[in-house]
């Protein structure tokens, strides 16, 4: 009679090897797109801080090592995204969606961090948190909650109830101020609205609302005078106030950054404008000028091919989905990339005003990139569904 001796690290072993098994099905041409734009940002960041770093006295490497950091916790959440079938996080969307309104509360209170006017972040357990970035994962799976059990046309109490879950966050993040971020929500909401099959006429009405609630906004003191400035710098109308050191400084320099790299850009570490830091904000919001003047416009159109690759995935990974929510999902979030995208690259050459917005994947900031290399994950996870033909029901 034989006897069988186990490996002890066999079982966690084939337990392991079973839980990465539907990774061989993922989606390579979103992972390599995501990750080759992540790849992009840290080496524009470095560029960007390395010589005002080296002035100080500092590290050159010290943002790039955050940022370093905060790309591989999002690379473990986009596995933990990709892996879990999504429709298991059904239970806890409503807590993710509550916890994420509390945040953006707090972040209003003296907890918040205020940085140059703006009230954005949240200090937790020693870390700086963005929580307007993570709602952008919290709404997008709300709305997909609200109408995986909708059958046809949405009704239009759910309907209203789909802007309201968007006005309260928005709210919120317009008070930090955060103009840009606020119309992202807008935007998404308006995207989940339209695949979900809402009828013409309430999307008509709700935007004829929306777009009179901002006019009535331009005449009180909602909006700051910081933005009215960028506002009308943008317009070409008359702006005293926008001088050197405004809105139009930046604009201008932003232009003149990507304007000077040319063809295939002055190489890394080369710019001028990026080293004398004459782009304000350079390694955040308007990093597409690093890439601009240092890689020119090889550079940026290769930035921009990949941003088109990722929506061009979202939107084929949507039209296949096996049932409604699962398409929200990925509609969803190639409509935030989307209007990211076009409104941060708009604003760096002249076609956008300046709203502060990050460009996806690439400014610095922690949790702007691990939010969407989660969401990267989810893309992921709703192609796998689709492609195993995993889905068997509603959430």
């Amino acid at each position: 009679m034989s006897s069988t001796v186990r490996d002890p690290a066999a079982s966690p072993l084939r337990r392991a090897l079973a839980l990465l098994g539907p990774l061989r099905d993922a989606d390579l041409v979103v992972v390599a797109a995501a990750l080759g734009l992540t790849g992009v940002g840290l080496v524009a960041i470095h560029s960007a801080k390395a010589a005002s770093l080296a002035a100080q006295g500092l590290p050159a490497t010290l943002y790039t090592g955050r940022q370093a950091v905060a790309a591989a916790i999002g690379v473990v959440v986009m596995l933990v995204a990709t892996l879990v079938d999504y429709r298991r996080f059904r239970p806890f969307v409503p807590f993710a969606y509550l916890g994420t309104v509390l945040l953006l509360v707090l972040v209003l209170t003296p907890l918040g961090t205020s940085v140059r006017g703006s009230q954005r972040w949240i200090t937790l357990l020693g870390q700086q948190i963005q929580p307007s970035e993570l709602m952008k994962i919290a709404l997008l799976l709300g709305l997909a909650m609200l109408f995986h059990e909708t059958e046809g046309v949405p009704g239009l109490g759910r309907t209203l109830l789909a802007v309201g879950l968007t006005l309260l966050p928005m709210g919120l993040v317009f008070a930090q101020p955060d103009l840009g971020t606020s119309i992202t929500y807008l935007f998404l909401t308006g995207v989940v609205l339209l695949v979900s099959g809402t009828r013409v006429r309430w999307l008509l009405l709700i935007a004829v609302s929306g777009i009179g609630a901002f006019l009535a906004a331009l005449r009180t003191d909602l909006i700051r005078d910081y933005q009215l400035e960028r506002l009308t710098v943008f317009l070409g109308a008359d702006a005293p106030d926008a001088d050197l050191t405004g809105a139009l400084f930046q604009t201008r320099q932003s232009m003149i950054a990507i304007g000077s790299g040319g063809t295939y850009g002055k190489g890394l570490l080369e710019g001028t404008q990026t080293a004398l830091s004459f782009v304000p904000d350079n390694h955040t919001d308007f990093v597409f000028t690093v890439i601009g003047e240092e890689l020119g416009f090889v550079g940026a159109a290769s930035v921009l091919a990949l941003f088109a690759v990722l929506l061009w995935r979202a939107l084929r990974i949507a039209s296949q989905a096996l049932d409604r929510d699962a398409m929200i999902v990925a509609a969803g979030i190639g409509g935030v990339l989307v209007i990211q995208a076009f409104v941060n690259v708009g604003m760096t050459v002249g076609l956008m005003p300046v709203t502060g917005l990050p460009l996806p994947f690439l400014s610095y900031g922690g949790t702007s990139l691990i939010s969407w290399l989660g969401m990267t994950g989810l893309l992921l996870n709703v192609h796998l569904r689709s492609r195993q033909g995993l889905i068997g029901g509603r959430w």
